[in-house]
């Protein structure tokens, strides 16, 4: 059994042992905009502008305020401790630090030559992904955004113009998620894969061969080798009636609900 879902099993018939609560089972009250995990287990949790970054304890570790960047629409933390922010309204990114801080200055992609981007993410390699719903194009480019590969149209590949909510690189695949299609796979050439028949999503997170997803508030997950689907069930007793988002990472659960986050872990 996949130690993810063993330890939500686990979770869910109460079995899990008991530790400190700021250890085995913490909470952040209050509504966010965004969160998101690193492979370490850090927390990234954006409310407003402020974003804010948690160690897998719960401690905040550092906050910062984006205010002049423009509305941040999503975060990136392939990078461990290395976070890019991006605001799709103003056409630009960001590399931050472990503290937060900017690395370098923000990165207008209109002037970089990038326009129109509505989409990014980090890759292997210091390398970026773009995804131009104008163009219907994902680039992938280095650190100095040189263009290393480009996709074509893809709806000349696709056959549909696709209208993508979220993309992510993992274990050399981009994800690219279109609630209406599916999750759309491509290689590290940006050359189209195949079509994961997971729909009504917005966005995912792929770990160890899986594919976890949010859909209708229950938890489930897809078998990159098996092509099974299941749910999995969330922890039982904490009152928990509707779950937005969920990450996995590193033997803790983190879910968003509307008022708050929640992040439960099994002891070691």
């Amino acid at each position: 059994m996949n130690r993810y879902c063993a330890f939500l099993l686990s979770l869910a018939c109460g079995t899990a042992a008991v530790a400190q609560p700021d250890s085995t089972h913490w909470r952040i009250d209050g509504p966010a905009n965004l969160f998101t995990t690193d492979e370490l287990g850090h927390l990234y949790l954006l409310k407003g502008n402020d974003l804010f970054l948690y160690d897998r304890n719960g401690k905040l570790v550092a906050r910062n305020s984006f205010n002049a960047f423009g509305p941040i629409s999503s975060i990136d933390a392939f990078p461990s401790l290395k976070p890019m922010i991006f605001s799709s309204d103003q056409g630009q990114m960001a590399l931050l630090d472990n503290t937060l801080s900017f690395r370098g200055s923000a990165i207008d992609l209109a002037r970089a030559g990038f326009p129109w981007v509505d989409l990014a993410c980090t890759g292997v390699q210091d390398r970026f992904w773009f995804f131009n719903e104008r163009d219907l194009t994902l680039v992938r480019v280095d650190g100095r955004l040189n263009m290393q590969n480009n996709s074509g149209r893809l709806d000349q590949v696709l056959g549909f113009a696709p209208q993508p909510t979220y993309m992510e690189e993992t274990d050399d695949r981009l994800y690219l998620v279109d609630p209406a299609i599916g999750v759309l796979v491509f290689d590290l050439f940006g050359t189209f894969v195949r079509t994961l028949p997971i729909t009504g999503v917005d966005r995912v997170q792929v770990r160890e061969g899986m594919v976890w997803y949010v859909r209708d508030g229950a938890l489930n997950r897809y078998d990159l080798r098996s092509f099974a689907t299941d749910t999995v069930p969330w922890p039982a007793g904490d009152g928990t009636t509707t779950v937005m988002d969920a990450r996995l990472e590193q033997g803790r659960l983190y879910r968003q609900t509307p008022n708050s986050i929640l992040v439960d872990r099994i002891a070691p």
